[in-house]
């Protein structure tokens, strides 16, 4: 899939995490915001990169502030985010879940 234009989903709320993917012509770039990113910042990239990839993305700009989300949130918040950017968000992908 190809992003066609930014979107955004999540909140800034405590454990939640707010997700923004725009277009991108150089691989996945995740720019990440978190108090914990010393500790959890591999894993939360690697959630987010390996929920892009389950949906076929290779190119996105991706800006992501933490608030304490779990994995599970951070995958359900890129799924939406990624549907979408790219107008796909009335045909979900439910098998991916």
């Amino acid at each position: 899939m190809e992003i066609k234009s930014t979107a955004i989903a999540g909140t800034l709320e405590s454990s939640d995490i707010q997700i923004t993917i725009s277009k991108n012509d150089n691989g996945i770039e995740i720019d990440l915001d978190s108090d914990v990113s010393k500790i959890f910042g591999k894993q939360i990239k690697k959630v987010i990169t390996s929920s892009l990839n389950l949906l076929g993305i290779e190119n996105a700009k991706v800006k992501a502030v933490d608030q304490g989300a779990l994995d599970c949130v951070i995958k359900a918040r890129t799924f939406a985010a990624a549907q979408r950017a790219t107008g796909t968000a009335e045909e979900p992908v439910w098998e991916v879940f």
